[in-house]
């Protein structure tokens, strides 16, 4: 094992990263270290690279530097001594939310919120790195049938699919309407066609990932920079005028939410996923919520392990193909070029996926061409 490793490290407190030799951390008791195969860029990452006001205020300067990155695939290459589940050799991804289990909602059922949880790559150092530790208590051992480039990606594909299905997965026949066109609302696309959604409407302003929801299912999209087209009629005119069954924000803007209260139906549910960049957000709570019966679920993570479960399940099968949403595969090296992507307005590109590792990427690159 080498003693130093290449990482993407946030040193300083503004726009950017280095790309770094540090050590190679060494695992705790319970913990494992993972050789990294394959690592994708998110919006947190995004985030912190960018040192927004959001990383200010939860990271803050003190904790700099850091390694970035939480979306994962590797392979066990140590396991600490009290490691009792996962071994030497295991091909693991890794659930970000490091729950605590003497938190009232963890003996609930509900690790992905506990009160002492911890979150890689924010509360300690990530993934952006050849060598990555993480608890065992998080791993998850992927099945071999999901490459790397598309194991990475199970975490936020996991908040897809806790956003649509919600906690009674009663969703087959129903409509949705899916605010915004990132990665995790592509991914919903595709989760809803397999699952039997039968309208499935997609809201975004990037005519290039519009074209990646069609092909992931989508049976109709809007551009919201069309000022001709009447948003909420639209959907009602979908839906025998009573609006859609679910609504899924995955951009938090003001607007968004305010619309997509118009459009869901009376008894509907809404599902709160996208982080608001202000924290009051007017809205008209009695007509708009109260009277109308709707259901408010708030997106934090994943249900452990119930999505990664599914999650697995529809890559495994095949049953739901995400390949069109992962557009750019990158040696981890070049990661500015992968943020400034993943940061383009508008948005031409769906998931940057980044590997530490030149023949995992020229292998990666061989599986996406023969598609």
């Amino acid at each position: 094992m080498p003693r130093t490793m290449k990482a993407v490290v946030k040193t300083a407190p503004h726009l950017g990263a280095e790309w770094r030799d540090v050590p190679v951390p060494m695992p705790l008791p319970d913990w494992v270290l993972l050789r990294v195969r394959a690592t994708s860029i998110c919006g947190t990452d995004v985030h912190i690279y960018g040192w927004n006001q959001w990383a200010q205020t939860r990271i803050g300067i003190e904790r700099l530097p850091q390694i970035l990155g939480h979306e994962v695939a590797g392979e066990v290459v140590e396991a600490g001594s009290q490691c009792r589940c996962i071994r030497v050799g295991d091909y693991v991804s890794a659930e970000t939310h490091i729950y605590h289990p003497a938190d009232l909602q963890a003996m609930l059922g509900q690790r992905h919120i506990g009160e002492r949880m911890k979150i890689v790559g924010v509360d300690h150092d990530g993934c952006f790195a050849e060598y990555f530790a993480v608890p065992e208590s998080v791993c998850w051992v992927n099945d071999g049938a999901i490459p790397p480039e598309l194991a990475a990606v199970q975490e936020p594909m996991g908040n897809a699919c806790y956003a649509l299905l919600g906690e009674d997965c009663d969703v087959a026949g129903k409509s949705v309407v899916i605010l915004g066109d990132g990665p995790t609302a592509l991914f919903a696309v595709g989760i809803a066609r397999a699952v039997g959604l039968t309208t499935i409407v997609v809201i975004g302003a990037s005519s290039y990932a519009l074209g990646i929801a069609r092909r992931m299912g989508a049976d109709h999209t809007l551009d919201i920079t069309d000022s001709g087209v009447d948003r909420v009629q639209y959907v009602r005119d979908l839906t025998g005028g009573y609006g859609a069954d679910l609504v899924l924000d995955m951009v938090g803007a003001a607007s968004a939410i305010q619309e997509g209260l118009k459009i869901i139906r009376k008894g509907g549910r809404y599902s709160a996923f996208g982080v608001s960049g202000s924290a009051t957000i007017p809205i008209d709570y009695n007509n708009g919520i109260v009277f109308r019966g709707i259901q408010i679920h708030g997106i934090s993570g994943r249900k452990l392990f119930d999505t990664w479960y599914r999650v697995r399940n529809l890559l495994a099968s095949a049953r739901v193909d995400i390949r069109p949403i992962i557009t750019h595969l990158l040696p981890l090296e070049r990661f500015t070029e992968g943020f400034e992507t993943a940061m383009g307005t508008p948005r031409q590109c769906g998931k940057v996926v980044l590997f530490p590792d030149a023949q995992e990427l020229a292998a990666a690159r061989q599986r996406m061409s023969a598609t």
